[in-house]
């Protein structure tokens, strides 16, 4: 199926976002929000996301207005008779994301396909309210969606293979990288992503080492940020959201840091707050006594090793995705794609699969082992994992691991 029209319901920042994206492969996109100040918002997100390009050379005036034409602001569902596809973006709470697959079930045509941009629940739960099941998906795109290439395609137990073919055609006309990800919490990319912010934020917290020297030492190894910087970016109340979904779903080792809680109860978010692991605004030259106090409190109370290298924050990565590969939540290939894409891993190590392979899977378990020991069950070797290394699967030096390497 073509999609000629298109909506996006919710014109908060993603939202936005993800109407400009549209826009400007030439589609045109319905903006819908509960009122007119916020869809007038979210227009304004549009325009400047356009404008910036005006700014740079990169479009011309008349150009940028060519382009907003093709998105329209609206507050209710009578322009949607005649959309082909519908993105929910609202906030990240299955029942309100519930009561909106519910109307719009009732007020799209029959045969639109509707996605939901959520970044970790259940696909199965929001088809489950329509009648259309089968015309539902996942489509998750990554913030900043005007920049970031990939979006993760999600079909739900019951979505057809045409549904998943027409979305992953759309994406691609989007020029996004679409993987296809089989539904599971978190998905792909948010299930390799949280351990690695969790962990950071337990060195932080042991007093292993600082969030300055963490973020600095991240970036050396070649990812754009370090895991402060992106938490904060992200917007720590979003994060979250997420990483509740992912303990209930698997358990201990996905049990957040403290200090997650302690700043969350001062409202700290990040930018938009004004404050989170760092200062922002006209407070980034400032002390921070504040948290200061908080890792006081926390680093007196603990009694256990203080170890940190950048390692132990990208082996529970490496463990989380050969766990996915194990739940055949994504191929190999797709994970690596999905991690350079999504999270920034360093396109010169090849993904985290084949950074696996090479530095030898054997030494990727004895030191998952070693961690298990000193810090518990998070660290927990992955049984493929076990199995890759008994099996003399040790990537580059004996050419087979989790690529083959001929």
């Amino acid at each position: 199926m073509y999609i000629y029209k298109t909506a996006v319901v919710g014109a908060g920042a993603m939202g936005a976002e993800i109407a400009q994206v549209i826009s400007f492969s030439g589609i045109p996109v319905l903006l819908k929000d509960i009122n007119q100040p916020l869809v007038d918002k979210g227009l304004s997100v549009v325009r400047s996301i356009y404008k910036r390009r005006v700014d740079r050379g990169k479009m011309t005036a008349d150009e940028m207005e060519q382009k907003l034409s093709l998105v329209t602001g609206v507050t209710d569902y009578a322009a949607f008779k005649d959309v082909d596809l519908v993105i929910e973006a609202v906030p990240e709470r299955l029942d309100l994301k519930g009561q909106i697959f519910r109307e719009l079930d009732a007020k799209s045509p029959e045969a639109a396909i509707l996605a939901s941009n959520t970044s970790s629940l259940s696909i199965c739960a929001l088809g489950s309210v329509t009648k259309r099941p089968h015309k539902v998906i996942g489509m998750h795109f990554f913030y900043p969606a005007h920049i970031m290439k990939l979006v993760e395609v999600i079909p739900g137990l019951e979505t057809s293979d045409e549904t998943v073919a027409d979305v992953m055609t759309f994406a691609e006309s989007l020029r996004k990288i679409p993987i296809r990800v089989n539904e599971c919490p978190g998905f792909l990319v948010n299930r390799i992503l949280m351990p690695y912010l969790n962990e950071a934020a337990y060195c932080v917290q042991e007093g292993a080492a600082s969030s300055r020297q963490i973020d600095e030492d991240i970036v050396a190894f070649g990812f754009p940020m370090g895991p402060f910087t992106l938490v904060d970016s992200l917007g720590f109340d979003v994060c979250r959201e997420v990483v509740n979904i992912l303990q209930d779903a698997y358990g201990p080792r996905m049990r957040p840091a403290a200090i997650w809680e302690r700043l969350a109860a001062l409202k700290r978010y990040g930018v938009k707050s004004g404050a989170g692991f760092y200062l922002y605004g006209e407070r980034s030259a400032e002390s921070d006594p504040q948290l200061e106090g908080i890792l006081q409190q926390l680093q007196a109370s603990w009694r256990g090793p203080k170890e940190y290298s950048a390692k132990r924050l990208i082996l529970p990565m490496i463990n989380e995705a050969i766990r996915c590969l194990e739940e055949q939540v994504c191929t190999a290939s797709d994970v690596d794609l999905a991690v350079i894409a999504g999270l920034g891993f360093p396109q010169s190590k090849g993904g985290i699969l084949h950074y696996a392979d090479e530095i030898g899977l054997q030494n990727v378990l004895s030191e998952l082992e070693r961690l298990t020991q000193l810090f518990g069950d998070r660290f927990w070797p992955s049984p493929l994992l076990k199995r890759k290394v008994a099996a003399g699967h040790l990537g580059k030096q004996t050419k087979k691991g989790f690529f083959d390497y001929p």
